[in-house]
């Protein structure tokens, strides 16, 4: 018999314990949590109306949610589509959202959605079980893992949806697929309509597609500004969700201002309700202008080094290893970020299902230097390490997707310079980044990854994930990605993600070095603008008060 999760059609009512696999999908989130949110005691009931303008750091890189990677571009895309489930951000566990309840069979391999009636697109089209069926097929054939690699890599396995009845979709993959229920509430796989999954991977980043989502698209400019409006009729909304019925906002007015200090300026002078990358330089600013700066950390993959293990110095690894201890993460918080930062201590961020703190991932200089030293690494004369005429020399790709980067990338090359390592710096823009990354033309790239499931690291460092370390197989880690996969026992499942995070580390396919937080400065008449799951901004509950 299949096991069950289900739950009340009512706002704010909890899932019904499930017995068996589908109840231990939905792990915890640990640690801290959701994060905060802007809210005013004395800011009296919601008002609807008004617009928020909001100040992004950088541009979005496509309007289409499935192909939508960095946080900037997920702030955007994730208004205007509605997933099947969501997950609450404090207890990580899933809620209903276009899909009222949900089966799964016992090794989960089959999932069958019941929907919920009444759903209709934007275009005036109602949401059926054939709609999840064709936009789960174009991720898997037609956009594919070279547009949407993160969808495709939830879809692994994927042989299709069988439509049982106009509200029932069941989901099927070839092998068990523990982590798809988790999956199934990230934006990459929000469903949009008919129309819009017909269209090619380029039309569909341009703004001209319908989702279900409480807002639409009003106004689509690549690289300048987006313009949502309020989806009217709007009654379908997730579990997670403070409110019934529409978005409280008529507007949000997406602006691209890639400069901290123009974004904290806007926002003090009240041009802005809202800007990402808040800097620590830039809170007192902010509150003196009777703002805030809300945090929250991500779950996922810490920022960090992934080494193309097939050329350069860092084929060695030795070296790979000897990075680990080089650096000193505490300073990078302290220096750069502020106290609202992490430094990593695994290779996954503490807020991840399943993380757990590795004790090698600690700044021990000495070691690095030992490490080095045995392996015959001996030091130039410009303090620089030679073996066989080679200098320890490499160059790490990386993009400004977080305001910091470039800092904190300065800051590591100093420290590794104290044990004798060359790090140059390649800035440069993101599509060139990811452009590269996918062709594995780096020695290093350096970035994070988000989600809030322990399978991110299948998806980053499996064989048949995005693999950009270009790696071979490694029988051991290979099997325990595989088993995660497989395995629906929360404490079981726990164990075998704490193994993976290790072999990942003891392999020298990731050199962790901080966590990323979202730092959103709001402005004091923003109130309960929210972090989701995976620590992305949701605008449904927002509102502006004293307009």
């Amino acid at each position: 018999m299949p096991s069950v999760l289900l739950s009340s059609p009512h706002r704010g009512a909890r899932i019904a314990a499930g017995i068996g696999a589908a109840a231990v999908l939905a792990t915890a989130l640990t640690a801290c949590g959701g994060g905060s949110s802007s809210s005013s005691a004395d800011a009296g009931p919601a008002q609807p109306g008004g617009t928020l303008r909001y100040g992004l750091s950088q541009a979005p890189t496509c309007a289409d949610p499935a192909q939508s990677g960095t946080n900037q571009t997920i702030y955007v895309a994730r208004q205007v589509v509605d997933s099947l489930t969501d997950q609450d951000p404090e207890t990580g566990e899933l809620k209903p959202w276009l899909a009222e309840s949900w089966e799964t069979d016992a090794d989960a391999s089959s999932f069958t959605f019941h929907l919920k009636e009444g759903v209709t697109f934007s275009d005036g089209t109602p949401f059926t079980a054939e709609s999840v069926k064709k936009n789960l097929d174009a991720i898997v054939n037609t956009l594919s893992g070279a547009k949407a690699p993160l969808g495709a890599s939830y879809l692994a396995g994927y042989t299709g949806t069988t439509v049982i009845d106009p509200l029932t979709a069941q989901v099927d993959f070839a092998a068990p697929n523990a982590q798809f229920l988790q999956a199934s509430s990230t934006p990459q796989l929000g469903i949009l309509s008919d129309a819009s999954v017909a269209k090619s991977a380029e039309e569909r980043c341009t703004g001209n597609i319908s989702g279900t989502g409480p807002f639409t698209y009003a106004d689509y400019q690549q690289d300048k500004s987006v313009t949502l409006a309020k989806r009217a009729g709007y009654n379908w909304g997730s579990d997670v969700f403070g409110h019934d019925g529409e978005a409280y906002l008529d507007t949000i007015e997406f602006s691209v201002v890639p400069e901290s200090g123009v974004r904290t300026g806007s926002l003090s002078s009240g041009q802005l309700d809202a800007i990402s990358d808040a800097l620590p330089q830039d809170a007192p600013q902010i509150e003196g202008a009777g703002g805030q700066v809300l945090t929250t950390s991500n779950p996922g993959t810490p920022f960090g080094f992934q080494p193309n293990v097939t050329r350069g110095p860092l084929v060695d690894p030795v070296v790979r290893s000897a990075l680990v201890p080089a650096i000193n993460r505490q300073e990078l918080v302290d220096t750069v970020l502020g106290p609202n930062f992490k430094p990593a201590t695994s290779t996954l961020a503490s807020r991840t299902p399943g993380y757990v703190a590795l004790p090698d991932v600690t700044f021990d200089p000495e070691k690095a230097k030992s490490i080095l030293d045995q392996a015959g690494w001996v030091p130039g004369a410009d303090g620089i390490r030679e073996k066989g005429g080679q200098k320890l020399s490499f160059p790490v790709l990386f993009s400004s997707v977080f305001a910091g980067n470039q800092a904190i990338l300065e800051l590591v090359q100093q420290q590794l310079k104290e044990v004798g390592v060359d790090l140059q710096l390649n800035l440069v823009s993101t599509p060139e980044a990811t452009a590269r990354q996918n062709a594995k033309d780096f020695d290093a790239t350096y970035y994070n990854s988000t989600r809030a499931d322990g399978d991110i690291l299948r998806t980053q460092f499996g064989l048949e994930g995005r693999n950009l370390n270009n790696r071979g197989p490694i029988p051991a880690l290979d099997a325990v990605l595989a088993k995660q996969l497989a395995t629906t026992d929360t404490t079981e499942r726990s164990a075998l993600v704490a193994d993976a995070q290790q072999q990942v580390l003891d392999n020298g396919l990731w050199i962790p070095t901080v966590e990323l937080s979202q730092a959103i400065g709001a402005g004091p008449n923003v109130q309960d603008l929210k972090f989701e799951a995976s620590a992305r901004l949701q605008f449904f509950d927002t509102w502006i008060s004293g307009r």
